[in-house]
């Protein structure tokens, strides 16, 4: 499972010309799922994400997480961040976790979020979205559950 995070001001997601999620203060979260993925890729990058301390504190050093701000979390289901581009100039998918698994693990990553006391809004799983972000910093991680 891999995730690219950013820290933000605000940001919202549009399908259809129509807005359907937004946040202010927090973390947009753009989730990717392979094969393998299990439920615990998912707690082990839920947990880490809300607790990395990206934050700014009152000295200006990135010391507060999600949690200590009270930020939200904009999760949105991007399978193309496990596009394999070594070879060729065509990405390929393989590595993506089919549709059913990857929207199961992709809910479930939300929920735990949500369990732990995150805001937590959602893009729409398997549409085209828009999505609108201003990047705080900027600050954009690129985070990835161990593979055993």
């Amino acid at each position: 499972m891999k995730a690219i995070v950013q820290r933000v001001k605000k940001a919202h997601v549009t399908v259809n010309n129509t807005m359907i999620s937004s946040i202010g203060t927090g973390l947009v979260v753009l989730l990717g799922m392979a094969h393998e993925d299990k439920e615990k890729d998912a707690e082990y990058l839920v947990d880490k994400i809300i607790n990395l301390r990206i934050f700014e504190d009152d000295q200006e050093k990135m010391n507060r997480s999600l949690l200590d701000v009270k930020g939200e979390l904009l999760v949105v289901s991007q399978f193309t961040i496990m596009a394999d581009c070594r070879k060729g100039r065509r990405p390929s998918f393989t590595d993506a976790a089919p549709p059913e698994p990857a929207r199961r693990l992709y809910r479930f990553f939300a929920d735990r979020a949500a369990s732990l006391g995150v805001a937590v809004k959602k893009g729409k799983f398997q549409a085209n979205m828009d999505v609108s972000l201003i990047n705080q910093g900027p600050v954009t991680l690129i985070l990835e559950s161990p593979k055993n």
